[in-house]
């Protein structure tokens, strides 16, 4: 039994309730375990992806914000991958322990962030919808997870240190993250629908309707 699941309902609605660790606000997309052996806060890290498949080693910085400079602070990181991108978006509302992928090649970057501002509490609030934007001639990729982490992968790193300094997002190596310990995800069917409208406008196919939960 999880944590959550020894708890009557009116504690864990206690529980999700709480948005905000010190000076940390989560967005809506997911709470912390009861026992917080992980406390939310500001701050990115390095690490290393290793692809599966090749072995290729990748250079990685992983951070999490609070919620007033989250948004922005994804917008300016993806605006250093050049003027035409490619998108994924990963969701798993209605999937059983997996997630399906949905991809948009050759977006300009202005076109991309104004359909993006259109959907951000979505994005900021879904539990169950993530987001990557990439450029594969560079070979560099930011994530905008489930977590609502943002992840930055490929060389060189120093264009992304610089953004989330100048959000006022630090490095700290000892950093532990929320998906690093249990954790809980939400989300609702109206977000669901405007995740189909988001891919929709980005020109990916809609989500078919399976019944599963995220």
């Amino acid at each position: 039994m999880t944590s959550f699941g020894s708890l009557t309902d009116e504690q864990l609605e206690a529980h999700l309730e709480v948005s905000s660790y010190g000076v940390f606000e989560l967005t809506g997309a997911v709470r912390p375990s009861v026992d917080l052996k992980v406390i939310p806060k500001q701050g990115f890290r390095h690490d290393t992806y290793v692809d599966p498949t090749s072995e290729a080693k990748v250079p990685v910085i992983m951070a999490a914000a609070s919620k007033e400079r989250l948004f922005d602070l994804f917008i300016d990181m993806i605006d250093t991958l050049g003027p035409v991108v490619d998108v994924v978006l990963e969701t798993s509302h209605y999937h059983t322990g997996g997630h399906q992928d949905y991809y948009r090649e050759h977006i300009d970057m202005p076109v991309l962030k104004s359909i993006l501002y259109d959907y951000e509490d979505m994005l900021m609030n879904d539990g169950c919808t993530g987001i990557a934007v990439l450029n594969p001639q560079r070979q560099q990729e930011v994530q905008f997870d489930e977590h609502k982490m943002i992840i930055a992968y490929g060389s060189p790193l120093e264009t992304f240190e610089r953004v989330m300094i100048s959000h006022d997002v630090y490095v700290d190596e000892d950093i532990r993250f929320i998906i690093e310990a249990e954790h809980v995800h939400t989300s609702s069917d109206q977000l669901y629908q405007q995740f189909e409208q988001l891919s929709t406008r980005l020109g990916m196919e809609s989500e078919s309707d399976d019944a599963a939960t995220c």
